[in-house]
């Protein structure tokens, strides 16, 4: 056999192989291996507890925005019906007040009608009793007949008013 460098070259990585061997070399790249391993696993382990405590989260979040949409459809269904209900109360008190302004204009009309009636009654006797005065001043002289004139005039004041 001829010693040549690939002979060399092979012993030498042999004396290495074994020289690693007796140094327990191969028992600590396992144990650094197993490490690795151990906490890859742990690392692994940690992730998956929080994507289930994500998932978790994101459930109770759902849950909490399902209950708040829920309350938001029953606060406008809510305010739907106190609007209806104020719209109706506004309509019931302005028919009210239609009803008793109304009332009252129809009051001060009558009140005014009667009035005007006591107004031309009145201008309809003083009219009568000018006229009365008239033609009895020009029918009747002297004292008896001044005398008559106002007994009657007197007495026309007494029944008109």
């Amino acid at each position: 056999m001829a010693l040549n460098d690939s002979f060399f070259v092979a012993v030498g990585f042999v004396l290495f192989v074994l020289l690693l061997g007796y140094l327990g070399v191969h028992k600590k790249l396992t144990g650094a291996l197993d490490e690795r391993a151990d906490k890859i696993r742990a690392e692994l382990a940690e992730a998956q507890r929080l994507r289930e405590e994500a998932a978790a989260v994101l459930a109770s979040y759902e849950k909490k925005r399902a209950e708040a949409e829920a309350e938001a459809q029953a606060i406008v269904t809510q305010a739907r019906a106190e609007a209806e209900q104020l719209s109706r109360e506004t309509a019931e008190r302005m028919a009210d007040f239609v009803a008793r302004r109304t009332r009252q204009a129809e009051t001060k009309i009558a009140a005014a009608e009667a009035q005007a009636a006591l107004d031309v009654r009145a201008a309809a006797a003083d009219a009568a009793v000018k006229a009365a005065e008239i033609v009895l001043a020009a029918d009747s002289k002297g004292a008896t007949g001044e005398q008559l004139v106002a007994k009657g005039i007197q007495d026309l004041k007494t029944l008109m008013h």
